[in-house]
């Protein structure tokens, strides 16, 4: 089968791992030799919406931009990876509705978890006042209903969790499934052994008269 267009849309807390996993599934998909793109909060707001704030008003238009993205690029075969709090639960029922075969990933990270991983201190700030609406801290996370799937990252590694989205993927036929080589097929090709081994299963089949 050939790959489809869709959106795989990571949310969760700040600090709640979604870029990790994203970009790990974006290289797994290189690795596999298809189309992908990365769409990630931070890298978009230096570019596509640096104009905007952290308002929720700003926040949702942010989050509007990254959609029409994701529409052009899933419609015309392109597996985008899209990473974002994306705290509001309309604006990512609307990015469902516009992109072509859409995956919602629920990062579920608690909130305790997320500060301990905060290396530029964020939480801290929000919660000594020096940043304002800051999700997880004095402006809501609105959990996703039904998401595709949900990464329990404290209990998960990393790696662990890419392939959850890698398989999800492919039991949704969005990418062909892996071939699993020889030695996972098994059978004669797939079979290693030790000339120890092999000395032992020869001296078998002389004893059985197959030699």
């Amino acid at each position: 089968m050939e790959q489809k267009g869709c959106c795989v849309w990571f949310t969760g807390l700040p600090c709640s791992g979604k870029t990790t996993v994203a970009d790990l599934v974006a290289e797994e998909l290189n690795k596999r030799d298809l189309r992908a793109e990365r769409l990630d909060g931070d890298i978009v707001r230096q570019s596509l919406t640096r104009d905007l704030g952290f308002s929720k008003e700003d926040r949702n238009k942010n989050i509007e931009r990254v959609t029409f993205v994701s529409k052009l690029l899933s419609r015309n075969g392109v597996a985008v990876l899209v990473s974002f709090v994306s705290p509001y639960r309309k604006a990512r029922d609307h990015a469902r509705e516009e992109c072509t075969n859409f995956v919602e990933v629920f990062v579920d990270t608690p909130v305790e978890e997320c500060e301990k991983r905060d290396v530029k201190g964020m939480y801290a700030k929000a919660r000594a006042g020096e940043i304002k609406d800051f999700t997880g801290v004095d402006d809501p996370y609105e959990a996703p209903a039904k998401p595709e799937l949900v990464l329990e990252t404290v209990e998960t590694t990393e790696e662990e969790c890419c392939q959850q989205v890698i398989r999800k993927m492919e039991q949704l036929g969005l990418i062909p499934a892996a071939e699993p080589d020889a030695a996972e097929q098994g059978g004669e090709e797939g079979q290693v052994y030790s000339p120890e081994e092999e000395e032992k299963i020869q001296k078998r089949l002389e004893d059985l008269g197959y030699l």
